[in-house]
């Protein structure tokens, strides 16, 4: 069953210039993205900076308003929702930010972090004390840190803390904006396995989004490769390592750092940089960077479409869906 459905989502932000500021152009932030994502299950989304994964992720948290398309959450279309209607939906999508310092408020203890969404949203009667309590030992903190303030934890911790708010209100989906980029790596297992751990208790949905695929490859049911605001191949995520089929897949997928020096494994190299999104490329957006350019990828945008032999594989390319002509 389909908890979450994007469809066609497109997001634009103005450039202006000159004296009077007037719009000079576009930002192509997000364009014509869509998927849907069952309960229970994880999409992780990667690409290189700037692909648009965190605006993909402001807009599901309606944070943005769409400049077209649909973000759709158990039926209800977000950017129709109004004010009291959004806070009402913010019970079921909360959203785990990549800097833990920064997403919390430096004045307030944790137990006032924590507190905040109960008072908020009218969820403050009976024990507050003992519900945080549980909260805060459920991330695998002690209730004794409730007094402290968020300085005097390590990256890991106020992630974890980071988490617990999250979690707080029993959401069915949570947004994660690149959650572990900002800690070492030995605390990065140690949270992930949190993420799997609390979604396999609570029945959890997640947006996985990275730029480490080694990462996303840990977490995810299903991974959605994105390059200049477009999804370019989705599949299972064994699909994707597997059998990727993009040439910007396998070009990440060459760039995953192998533990053994002489495995001989062949980096793929990409040429050029990654085009403007004020103004991108016609045709394929991956046309001026792919050794496998032809033509057509200069004249016609390929369409995200089914592979023939594995209808759960999309791919967006020339390669595997030429024109009919």
């Amino acid at each position: 069953m389909a908890i979450l459905e994007v469809k066609n989502l497109k997001k634009y932000f103005p450039v202006t210039g000159g004296v009077f500021l007037r719009r000079t152009g576009w930002v192509y932030a997000l364009d014509d993205v869509s998927f849907t994502l069952n309960k229970g299950k994880t999409l992780g989304v990667v690409g290189e900076s700037g692909c648009g994964k965190t605006t993909l992720a402001r807009c599901l948290m309606g944070l943005y308003n769409p400049s077209e398309g649909e973000v759709i959450i158990k039926g209800r279309v977000v950017s129709k929702l109004n004010s009291q209607q959004r806070k009402k939906l913010a019970l079921n999508l909360q959203m785990i930010f990549q800097d833990p310092f920064e997403s919390l408020d430096p004045r307030q203890t944790v137990k006032q972090i924590l507190e905040e969404k109960y008072i908020i949203h009218g969820k403050n009667s009976g024990n507050l004390d003992s519900t945080i309590n549980r909260l805060i030992e459920r991330v695998g903190l002690l209730p004794d840190m409730l007094s402290k303030f968020p300085h005097e934890f390590s990256g890991g911790q106020r992630q974890r803390i980071g988490i617990a708010r999250a979690i707080s209100l029993e959401p069915e989906i949570i947004v994660c904006d690149e959650p572990v980029s900002a800690l070492d790596v030995s605390v990065q297992s140690k949270i992930l396995n949190l993420l799997l751990e609390l979604q396999q208790k609570m029945g959890l949905t997640y947006i996985f989004i990275s730029h480490d695929l080694s990462v996303v490859k840990h977490v995810s049911d299903r991974i959605a490769v994105m390059y200049l605001g477009k999804i370019v191949e989705m599949a299972d995520a064994n699909d994707i390592y597997n059998n990727g089929r993009h040439p910007y897949t396998n070009a990440l997928l060459s760039s995953i750092p192998v533990p053994d020096p002489e495995s001989g494994r062949n980096r793929i190299i990409l040429k050029g940089e990654v085009p403007s999104v004020e103004n991108p490329p016609a045709g394929c957006n991956f046309n001026t960077r792919c050794e496998y350019v032809q033509n057509i990828c200069r004249e016609k945008e390929p369409e995200l479409l089914k592979n023939a032999d594995d209808p759960n594989h999309l791919t967006a390319c020339h390669l595997f869906h030429p024109p009919i002509r």
